[in-house]
């Protein structure tokens, strides 16, 4: 089970990154917060402080096209939000 699947890249996240020293993350489903307080240690070598998690629900989705509804579903998913501790920081755009 892979636990981190991508980082949360947004204007929110990077502020908060800045100034809070908090990074959102899109982890599996299944994975606990010490999953992912362990795999963002392993990852980043960071130290992490907190980790909150929440559970977004897939929401239904439809559009009017010319040939008829397009009826669909967003993907449900999980995200965390890592704090780290005191110096530390986490770059996600030093491969680029």
């Amino acid at each position: 089970m892979e636990i981190i699947q991508k980082p949360v890249i947004t204007e929110k996240m990077t502020a908060q990154g800045e100034k809070l020293n908090r990074y959102g993350f899109i982890v599996d489903k299944r994975a606990n917060k010490l999953q992912i307080k362990q795999a963002i240690k392993e990852l980043y070598e960071v130290e992490v402080v907190a980790v909150n998690t929440m559970n977004y629900v897939g929401k239904r989705k439809s559009r009017y096209t010319k040939t008829g509804i397009i009826a669909g579903k967003t993907n449900a998913f999980k995200k965390a939000v890592v704090t780290l501790a005191e110096g530390e920081n986490i770059d996600f755009f030093s491969n680029i």
